[in-house]
C-alpha cells in the first residue's frame, strides 16, 4: 500500500481518500505504540534525514521516533552546523543527500514553497514539516486523528480554531483537511491575526471569542507566533489573553462533550489557562495535547511506510 503521491507536501492538494488512508493507518500503527517493545522491522534498510531549518521539539523528535520504532535509520542535520552555514545553498544540500543515498528527506523552512521546490530538485520523497507561513501537513493529520478518536463523525462537526490565525501553518493544514472531511470551521482572532482571504475557503470568521466558542465541538488553540511577527499586531498580551484566551468560563460556552486542541508549544496565560490545558481526557478531562503529541509519532510512521513502501511484517 503507496499514497498516490511521491511527496506529502501540504494538505490542500491531498484527496479525501488519502487523508482516510492516512487516518486508518495510523489508527493500527498505534497498537505498536502500546507495546512494551516499540520495535518492527518493517523499514529495516531504509533512512530518513531530518533537515530542520528552523527549531522544533515535537515534530523532529517524533519524525525520528517513528523512523527507529520501523528499524529506519534516523540521521538528524542540525542546520547550523552544516554546510548550509558556509554557503550551501538548498539544492546542492538536498541534491548532496540523494547521492549519499538517502531514502526520505523530511524539511522545515522559514521560506514558504521550500519543500515543494525541493521535492523538484530530488527523486526521493520530501515530506514538509513546516514552511513559512504555508502548510504544516503532518500537524494537520495529526490533529485529524485525534478528532477522528473522539467524534464519531466529520460530518457537521463545529470546529473552532482561535488564536494567530496570519502565521499559523498548523491553522492552515487543519482548515484544509478539517473542509475536506466534512466539517464546518470558524476561525476566531482580532482583525490583525484573521486574514480576510481565508473566508474563500469556506469557513467561518469571527472575532469575537464567546460567539465562535458557542456550540462547538472541537476548540483548537494557537499560540502567538511573535518570533514571526514584523510589526504592532495587538495592544498588549494581557489584553490578548482577556479577548482571546481559553479558560473554564469561556469553555463552558463550547458543548458539553467538547475537545480542547493545542498543536504546542503552549503559552500558559496567554491563549490557554492552566487548569484547561492540565484537564487531559486521559484524567476525565476535555484536553487532548499530549493525545495530540504521541498521534503525531503514529501518523508519521503511516507517512513514512507509505512513501518509502514498507514491509507487512
Amino acid at each position: 500500500m503507496k499514497l498516490k503521491r511521491k511527496d506529502v507536501l501540504g494538505l490542500r492538494e491531498m484527496e479525501r481518500g488519502e487523508i482516510e488512508m492516512v487516518l486508518d493507518s495510523a489508527a493500527r500503527f498505534k497498537e505498536i505504540l502500546a507495546r512494551p517493545v516499540k520495535k518492527v522491522p518493517t523499514l529495516r534498510g531504509r533512512s530518513m534525514i531530518t533537515l530542520f531549518y528552523e527549531n522544533s521539539t515535537r515534530t523532529r523528535t517524533s519524525f525520528e521516533l517513528a523512523a527507529k520504532i520501523m528499524s529506519a535509520e534516523a540521521i538528524n542535520i542540525a542546520v547550523a552546523q552544516s554546510s548550509s552555514a558556509k554557503g550551501e545553498s538548498l539544492k546542492d544540500t538536498l541534491l548532496t543527500l540523494q547521492a549519499l543515498s538517502a531514502d526520505c528527506v523530511v524539511i522545515r523552512h522559514p521560506n514558504a514553497g521550500a519543500p515543494h521546490l525541493a521535492a523538484r530538485l530530488v527523486d526521493i520523497p520530501i515530506i514538509n514539516a513546516g514552511d513559512g507561513f504555508h502548510e504544516h501537513p503532518t500537524q494537520g493529520l495529526l490533529d485529524l486523528l485525534t478528532i477522528r478518536e473522539h467524534k464519531s463523525t466529520f460530518e457537521g462537526l463545529n470546529v473552532t480554531i482561535i488564536g494567530d490565525l496570519l502565521h499559523s501553518r498548523v491553522a492552515r493544514s487543519a482548515i484544509w483537511g478539517l473542509l475536506k472531511m466534512g466539517a464546518n470551521v470558524t476561525l476566531c482572532g482580532p482583525h490583525t491575526l484573521l486574514p480576510p482571504e481565508f473566508a474563500a475557503t469556506g469557513a467561518r470568521l469571527e472575532t469575537n471569542c464567546d460567539a465562535a466558542v458557542e456550540g462547538a465541538d472541537v476548540i483548537m488553540m494557537l499560540r502567538l507566533q511573535n518570533e514571526r511577527m514584523d510589526g504592532v499586531y495587538l495592544p498588549g498580551v494581557r489584553e490578548y489573553s482577556a479577548l482571546y484566551g481559553l479558560n473554564a468560563r469561556r469553555l463552558a460556552k463550547a458543548k458539553p462533550d467538547a475537545i480542547v486542541m493545542h498543536p504546542g508549544p503552549i503559552n500558559r496565560g496567554v491563549e490557554i489557562a492552566d487548569d484547561v490545558a492540565d484537564d487531559e481526557t486521559s484524567r476525565g478531562g476535555r484536553t487532548v495535547i499530549l493525545q495530540q503529541v504521541q498521534n503525531g509519532v503514529a501518523v508519521r510512521m503511516t507517512l513514512l511506510y507509505l512513501l518509502l513502501g514498507g514491509s507487512e511484517e
